[in-house]
């Protein structure tokens, strides 16, 4: 489920990207630019929010930064989620 969603993000993202330079169908560009916009705006959001579990990715920070920016919630949850799982653990 989670691979579906972000594979719907990321075709958003290319699809408004694609529109800056190509007329969409239907009038699609203007609205896949705004969703895009505040997908991102509300991924940054997130970021603030929940950085102290963004900062849990094992990889470079920059790309944690930047795969919140994309999925939002779908990063950062499950590092989340593994934290708890290993405190209870304990």
């Amino acid at each position: 489920m989670n691979a579906a969603i972000k594979t719907l993000l990321v075709a958003t993202y290319l699809l408004a990207g694609v529109s800056l330079a190509v007329t969409l169908p239907y009038d699609a560009g203007p609205w896949l630019q705004r969703i895009s916009l505040v997908l991102v705006v509300v991924h940054g959001l997130e970021l603030v929010l929940m950085f102290k579990h963004v900062r849990l990715y094992r990889g470079p920070i920059a790309i944690s930064v930047l795969l919140t920016l994309l999925f939002g919630l779908l990063h950062w949850k499950p590092l989340a989620d593994a934290q708890a799982r290993q405190s209870t653990n304990r």
